[in-house]
Parts: C-alpha cells; sequence; structure tokens
C-alpha cells in the first residue's frame, strides 16, 4: 500500500465519523442544563468513541503495555534516549515546515540547527547534542518542540471540530485527525525513502514512538487511572488541554498531559509527566 493510499483511507475513514457525528442527536433543547453539558462536551459520538476508549485499552493491555515493558526492562536509559533522539531527529524537518507555515521565524531556525547540529554532530541524531547534556537542561542548548499540521490549523483559525476517540490511535479531534492524514505528506522525511516503501517506513516510526512513549508513562498513566471516576471524561479533557498547551507554544498553561502511548502524539512532551503527581 502506498503512502498515498493510507493517506486517503485515513481521511474517508474520518470524514465517515464526521458524518456520523452529524448525525448524532442532541438532547431536547428544553433541557437546557443537558444541552449546556453537551455543548462543552463536544462530543456527539461518545457512545462510539467510549466503545473505541475501551478497544484501546483491552490492546494495550494485551499488547502495547507488555511491549512496553519488556522494552524499558531489557534496553538501557541511554539506548532509550537514543531511540528517542533518532525519532525526534526525523520529525524536526516536518516540524521545521510547520514553524514557518504558523510565522514562528525563531522556533524554525531552533528546528533548522537542531537538525543540522544533530545530523552532523549528533550521529544521525542519536545524540541530542544540539539540547546539551542530553536535553536535561533546557537552558543548555536547543530543546525540542514539536509542531503539526493539527496546531497549524488551529493557529490559521481552524476550530477542533468534535472530539474522536480513534481505533488504536487514541484521542483525537476532526481537525487533528485530518492535520495527522494530511502529514503524511507534509513529512519530507517520508521522501527520501522509494515510493513502495513509504508507508511501511512511517507505520514503523509510529510503532517505534508509541512503543518508547508507552514505556515512559507507565506509572503515569496508572495514576491517572486510578484518580479518575470516569477515566474517559478525564481523558477527553486532559487531551484538550494538552492540545491547547501545543498550539499555544508553551505560552499557555503548563501541559497536564504525559504522552499518549500508541502514538496518537509525539512523545517530546513525555518529561512533563511529573507535573500530575504535584
Amino acid at each position: 500500500m502506498t503512502l498515498r493510499n493510507s493517506a486517503k483511507i485515513a481521511v474517508a475513514a474520518i470524514f465517515s465519523l464526521a458524518v456520523l457525528a452529524g448525525c448524532a442527536s442532541p438532547p431536547a433543547a428544553d433541557d437546557e442544563e443537558a444541552m449546556a453539558a453537551f455543548d462543552e462536551a463536544n462530543d456527539p459520538l461518545e457512545p462510539l468513541n467510549r466503545y473505541f476508549f475501551e478497544l484501546n485499552r483491552y490492546f494495550d493491555f494485551m499488547l502495547l503495555r507488555p511491549v512496553a515493558e519488556i522494552y524499558r526492562g531489557v534496553l538501557p536509559e541511554f539506548a532509550r534516549s537514543g531511540v528517542r533522539n533518532v525519532l525526534h531527529n526525523m520529525d524536526t524537518p516536518m516540524i521545521f515546515v510547520h514553524d514557518v507555515l504558523q510565522g514562528e521565524m525563531g522556533r524554525a531556525s531552533d528546528s533548522f540547527g537542531r537538525l543540522t547540529t544533530n545530523s552532523f554532530y549528533g550521529v544521525g541524531g542519536l545524540g541530542d547534542v544540539a539540547a546539551g547534556d542530553n536535553g536535561e537542561d533546557p537552558d543548555a542548548g536547543i530543546p525540542f518542540h514539536d509542531e503539526d499540521l493539527g496546531q497549524t490549523l488551529a493557529v490559521w483559525g481552524a476550530g477542533p471540530g468534535p472530539y474522536l476517540m480513534l481505533p488504536l490511535i487514541g484521542p483525537s479531534n476532526l481537525r487533528d485527525a485530518l492535520g495527522r492524514a494530511g502529514d503524511f505528506y507534509i513529512n519530507p522525511v517520508n521522501y527520501a525513502v522509494d515510493e513502495k516503501n513509504r508507508a511501511g517506513f512511517s507505520l514503523a516510526r509510529t510503532v517505534a514512538r508509541g512503543i518508547d512513549t508507552r514505556s515512559r508513562n507507565i506509572e503515569s498513566f496508572d495514576e491517572i487511572e486510578r484518580g479518575s471516576i470516569d477515566f474517559y471524561a478525564t481523558v477527553r479533557s486532559l487531551y484538550r488541554q494538552y492540545r491547547a498547551a501545543e498550539i499555544a507554544n508553551g505560552r499557555g498553561p503548563e501541559n497536564p498531559l504525559p504522552e499518549m502511548a500508541d502514538a496518537f502524539e509525539e512523545d517530546n512532551e513525555a518529561e512533563r509527566v511529573s507535573s500530575i503527581d504535584k
């Protein structure tokens, strides 16, 4: 399957969910309290979303978490950091494009500097030389930041649309889901691979990112689940806060959400997970 066909399938699936969302029935208009809650949740597909949420939890319990635990137990920290650094480096060309599209030229300069420095001096990105001190001290160099098409569309004024829980991917919304599909075409790294191998190359990066990210957030997700009366609603709320912080480029409230396990988001914010335990 080619990259183009994969993106077409993803877009078709997203639009199908959007049509279903438009067909969902809101509460009776005379029930003002229920209508207010319905509008605030912006989750017209909640029954279907909750089904996919439980499906994702089952997938996590049966496969992703065990693999992540083995990954964390077998590979030492420096090796796992190398994996994450390489994934960050491969994402940086796309991040640079979105920095420019958002008019964030200072951040674009940072992305370009990180790409060139880590590619040449970090052995293809294995070491995060640009960040200094392996990225542990944000003031020592240029820290990694993430951007994607969903964030760019938000900067251009696109609203999030209805909340979506995507199977095997996780929390999203219509804008971010379309952005995820569009990023298949935008990421310059994909075009460095032969067309017949692009979809597999992209999938391999996604799987590696998901495993690495899940391994870094096992205890944090357990803590969130234990402290939640309604785990689904908690994840929905935290995802929205997470995306608001991402779109604001750190200028808004502190991001309260650790990275979601199965690659619905990149693993660049995993270090901030400790804020949940405070």
